[in-house]
């Protein structure tokens, strides 16, 4: 469970919710210019552009969830299970890159949307894990700069790349459904009510809101899709830094995940362990964590980036309170 949501405010604002039962262990990462990026069949990126974003670190290599790029480009994995298929050994001639490699791989030599749909023209999964403890995420991918959106799925029918005219995605079934369903939700506005049903009669609206009455609220992928579309193609540009941040934040939450609405069949309660929002005008990482709702940031321009070490965050997740008396 996750939603990805991208926004063209300010050279772009990119971001997450990572709706997971448990830590995977997840701090900020800033990976330098000089941080050699190693690939199973790949060339190393020996140098390439730097990058932020929520990582866990697995053999001294940082196993990125979201990252954006020094240049303004975002990606996020997002869980696809049961749809998500990984080739143990693609044919040559391909870009075979592993899940977990992707992200680097992408965001490292890419400045531009353009040229990421390019480099994944020739993409193909590599089904190969990075340690037998760790097994692969079934993963489909949200791309985005403050041009447009892309959306990257590899399963039994193939590799396919989704221009996503919306700017959202969650998780099954694979993208063109969420298109398609989309179509059914065209009747809901922002705007106050109108009688369609029976012009003649007196039926006064009796509350605000009421031109969004049908907009689902659970917590499924399907409805989240919906649910992060309206508001986000409804949302106007605050301006500014922090407005936009504290309104792409009300997105985010939005369709987040509440500790108790959603049991899975392990009987474990999902959640929203945090969100995130990359402003790219700043080049500023801005998360939230569930225990920890006071925001916290991370800038690259604060980070050595012409370093070799990848530098580490530990996240926020006791709550803050500003105390007034």
């Amino acid at each position: 469970m996750c939603t990805s949501i991208a926004m063209n405010w300010g050279g772009g604002c990119f971001g997450r919710n990572m709706d997971v039962e448990y830590s995977f262990g997840e701090q900020v990462a800033v990976t330098p210019r000089r941080y050699p990026l190693q690939f199973w069949r790949q060339p190393a990126q020996e140098e390439h552009f730097a990058l932020i974003g929520m990582a866990h670190m697995a053999g001294g290599r940082p196993l990125y969830a979201e990252a954006a790029n020094e240049k303004g480009l975002y990606m996020a994995g997002l869980n696809f299970p049961g749809s998500a298929w990984y080739e143990p050994d693609p044919p040559a001639g391909w870009d075979a890159v592993a899940p977990y490699e992707l992200i680097p791989w992408v965001l490292g030599s890419c400045a531009t949307l353009a040229e990421a749909k390019a480099r994944l023209a020739r993409f193909r999964p590599l089904g190969v894990p990075l340690a037998e403890d760790l097994p692969l995420a079934p993963l489909h991918w949200h791309i985005a700069d403050g041009a447009g959106a892309l959306v990257l799925e590899a399963t039994r029918e193939g590799v396919r790349l989704y221009d996503d005219p919306v700017g959202v995605l969650t998780n099954n079934p694979p993208f063109p459904f969420h298109q398609i369903n989309l179509s059914q939700y065209q009747h809901l506005t922002a705007r106050p009510t109108e009688n369609r049903l029976a012009p003649g009669l007196p039926l006064p609206a009796f509350g605000q809101g009421m031109g969004a009455i049908g907009l689902p609220g659970d917590a499924s992928p399907a409805s989240r899709y919906v649910r992060a579309a309206f508001h986000k193609l409804n949302a106007p540009d605050p301006g500014g830094e922090l407005g936009r941040v504290s309104a792409f934040f009300h997105l985010l939450d939005s369709v987040a995940m509440v500790r108790g609405s959603v049991v899975t069949p392990e009987g474990k309660l999902d959640l929203t362990t945090y969100a995130c929002c990359f402003s790219a005008g700043s080049g500023t990482y801005y998360y939230k964590t569930h225990g920890n709702s006071r925001l916290s940031a991370v800038r690259l321009s604060g980070a050595d980036l012409e370093g070799s070490e990848v530098q580490l965050f530990p996240l926020c997740r006791e709550e803050d309170v500003r105390m007034l008396n």
